[in-house]
């Protein structure tokens, strides 16, 4: 999966990011159990608390579900998947926008891009 982290940004926030992108592409199912902190902390290279905060993250949003000594599981809820979509959809409009402003383009240049640009 090759993970790599950006140093200006918390890592748990990055990986909880990247998680939530990947239940909201489907990479794990409605109902599919999770992967482990052992083990997710062990393929991004990383401590076990920085991935335990990261998923505590994502309990928060709905995403995941402890089912006692069962483990973590993605949620099946569609208010909790359309609401974590949108705020997806909002961080990377925030990050463009922050991207932008710093290269000196303005809002009505931004939105032509965005028009422009081909969806494949």
């Amino acid at each position: 999966m090759g993970w790599s982290f950006d140093p200006d940004t918390p890592v748990y926030l990055q990986i909880r990011r990247r998680l939530r992108a990947d239940i909201l592409r489907g990479r794990w199912q409605a109902g599919e159990a999770f992967p482990t902190v052992r083990a997710l902390a062990v393929e991004a290279a990383v401590n076990p608390n920085t991935v335990q905060r990261a998923l505590t993250c994502l309990e928060e949003e709905g995403l995941l579900l402890t089912r006692g000594t069962a483990g973590r599981f993605v949620t099946g809820d569609e208010t909790a998947l359309t609401a974590a979509r949108d705020r997806a959809a909002r961080e990377a409009m925030k990050d463009l926008a922050d991207r932008a402003k710093a290269l000196g383009i303005r809002r009505e240049e931004l939105l032509t891009f965005i028009q422009e640009e081909e969806w494949t």
